[in-house]
């Protein structure tokens, strides 16, 4: 399936959010997520179902000053 992340089109065979960040190896504990404009808490993650066309947004901190 395609979902855009953080604007770019992504190949995945993921079919739900958790799925996803692991596939790209995101650190799930230190990124905040987003699926179609709605910010998607960590510990509602394992609900969320991916669909064609979904649009995520992954969000890491940076440091710095």
């Amino acid at each position: 399936m395609r979902v855009r992340l953080n604007g770019e089109i992504v190949e995945t065979a993921a079919d739900d959010l958790p799925g996803l960040l692991a596939e790209l190896e995101f650190d799930p504990a230190v990124v905040a997520t987003a699926v179609n404009g709605d910010f998607v808490p960590r510990t509602a993650r394992a609900g969320v179902r991916l669909e064609d066309g979904d649009k995520v947004e992954v969000i890491s901190p940076r440091q710095g000053g």
